[in-house]
């Protein structure tokens, strides 16, 4: 999926998060704008600079603009960058025309947005530039509750891919769902058993267990060939990574490598026929980047 097409999928969540974020800031109650904008002097128009204070890989442009829009529709831009653009510091990123009342009560909700997308976007493409050998680099579920839906964009904007957007997307054995049932045989057997009739072509194209052992490994290949099609291997050092992917790329699956990945050990992880780091850091270590809206 393209990043056009997920903002179209998902515009109706994307404006409900937008509004909720607008009420909770209660932009139509703006005391200090009460207080020193009387009559008509907030009505005033002004032209204001989104300024970029650190250099950046650019995410939320078009979610800042839709901030501004639920808030009025008499309101312009004029832009010099785009989503996945990398930026300088010192940079204007773009100009908003509007009321004065109108750029003052939008400005924060507006910026934690963009600052967040882009820090999130700048740290997927730190990881996509030491990519080797063309693989995927993924987010996880490791998100912000109620704030995944710009969270995974942002990874798409930096050279990321979309993973599993919700439990319903797609499905995934993780390890507690092997200790719940007992073994990683046991939940194979149950899967077998189980009819996938209700599954779409895109669930059972992403059917995906976690293993941590090459015992389970061999469990796989022995019980879940024709059912799963990517196996996660979940914090195997980096010395295992070889005969691991090696075995299962043999036996026809997708390989997924996750567990404690980082810029400094990145590298140490990569081998030739993995297809997916799903790297959890990504959504839940990120540093927000400096913008401000200057008048």
């Amino acid at each position: 999926m393209t990043l056009k097409e997920y903002y179209r999928k998902y515009n109706k969540q994307i404006n409900e998060a937008i509004s909720s974020a607008l009420q909770e800031d209660k932009v139509r109650n703006d005391i200090t704008a009460n207080l020193l904008l009387k009559g008509n002097a907030g009505d005033k128009k002004l032209t204001a600079r989104l300024l970029c204070k650190q250099e950046s890989v650019l995410a939320g442009l078009e979610i800042f603009k839709k901030v501004y829009r639920q808030i009025s529709h008499d309101i312009s831009f004029n832009s010099y960058y785009k989503d996945g653009d990398k930026i300088r510091e010192g940079k204007t990123v773009l100009e908003v025309r509007a009321s004065v009342r109108n750029l003052l009560i939008g400005e924060r909700t507006a910026l934690n947005f963009l600052q967040r997308m882009t820090g999130i976007a700048t740290l997927t493409n730190s990881f996509v530039k030491k990519l080797k050998y063309g693989a995927k680099i993924l987010h996880t579920r490791k998100t912000t509750p109620n704030f995944r839906i710009f969270e995974a964009a942002a990874v798409k904007t930096g050279g990321g891919d979309f993973h599993r957007l919700n439990l319903n997307s797609s499905v995934m054995i993780k390890d507690n769902h092997i200790e719940a049932a007992g073994t990683i045989d046991k939940v194979l057997n149950i899967l077998r058993r189980k009819p996938l009739k209700n599954l779409s072509k895109e669930q059972k194209q992403k059917f995906e267990i976690e293993v941590k052992t090459f015992n389970e490994i061999a469990s796989v290949i022995n019980f879940g060939k024709g059912l799963v099609k990517v196996v996660m291997l979940d914090n195997f050092k980096p010395r295992q990574m070889a005969d691991a992917v090696k075995v299962l790329k043999k036996n026809g699956f997708r390989i997924e490598v996750s567990g404690g990945i980082n810029l400094q050990n990145f590298a140490k992880y990569q081998t030739k026929e993995v297809d997916y780091y799903s790297i959890g850091m990504l959504t839940h270590s990120y540093k927000s980047r400096d913008f401000s809206l200057e008048f």
